[in-house]
């Protein structure tokens, strides 16, 4: 999501000046990390607790009258399709939205993907859904130092991987009415590469939005657009190495 650009104060290139806006940044920049990690305790809070009340018997798997209504009946669609509305709803109307309002629909958001994110606890072991996580998260904090350090300019990178994204998009689609465990692996290969650029690129890009005349209201919204891009690329990438790496029940 695109904020207005502001003119430059005077006095821009003074030490004093360059000091502010360093430890403004990294006031920002915590703030949106902060909010992307309890974004994914809450995530991954409710995705635990949703499993467990969804699964009867692990031994063999046997859903609960809960779990066949969370997976099996028309419900399953709306809790995948609701945090996509959402997102939308963020990307087209965060300027709109007081502070509470956003942190409110942010909190929803993860609890939403918690709910849709439950599956993989009866589809993967929990022992390899653990180690998955934090080879993410490891992988996750590098690309996104880098992103946040790098001198480079990742704009030109960044549009090919949001080319890429929508290929990667368009091809599960497909792979749905095909069911092709070779195309699976291959989007899997696919997505992880571009996860990976697109969460060095969307660092950068959250970096760049920072403005230290902002006020409060509008860091605020801009902290909680940079956690949600940041939270998505990392969940994207711990799902796309968890169809590599997982071991499945």
């Amino acid at each position: 999501m695109a904020f207005p650009e502001r003119n430059i104060p005077s006095g821009y290139g003074s030490r004093a000046y360059s000091a502010e806006i360093d430890q403004g940044l990294r006031s920002y920049m915590l703030s949106v990390y902060n909010y992307m990690a309890i974004g994914l305790a809450v995530t991954g809070g409710v995705a635990a607790f949703t499993a467990n009340a969804a699964v009867a018997s692990w031994d063999p798997i046997t859903l609960s009258s809960f779990g066949v209504a969370l997976y099996t009946s028309p419900l399953q669609w709306l809790v995948m399709l609701a945090p996509i509305g959402l997102v939308l709803v963020f990307s087209f109307g965060i300027q709109k939205l007081s502070m509470p309002v956003a942190q409110g629909l942010f909190w929803a958001f993860a609890a939403l993907m918690g709910l849709s994110l439950s599956s993989i606890f009866l589809v993967y072991t929990q022992q390899s859904i653990t180690q998955v996580f934090f080879i993410s998260a490891a992988a996750f904090a590098a690309l996104s130092l880098y992103g946040y350090t790098t001198k480079r300019n990742l704009s030109a990178m960044g549009s090919f991987l949001i080319m890429g994204l929508f290929g990667l998009i368009i091809a599960s689609l497909v792979n749905i009415f095909m069911q092709s465990s070779a195309m699976e692996f291959a989007i899997s290969v696919l997505g992880v590469g571009i996860f990976a650029g697109l969460t060095a690129y969307d660092t950068q890009t959250i970096k760049e939005m920072y403005y230290e005349g902002d006020d409060r209201t509008t860091a605020g919204r801009k902290a909680i657009m940079g956690a949600l891009n940041l939270y998505m690329d990392f969940i994207n990438l711990f799902i796309m190495l968890l169809r590599l790496m997982g071991e499945r029940r």
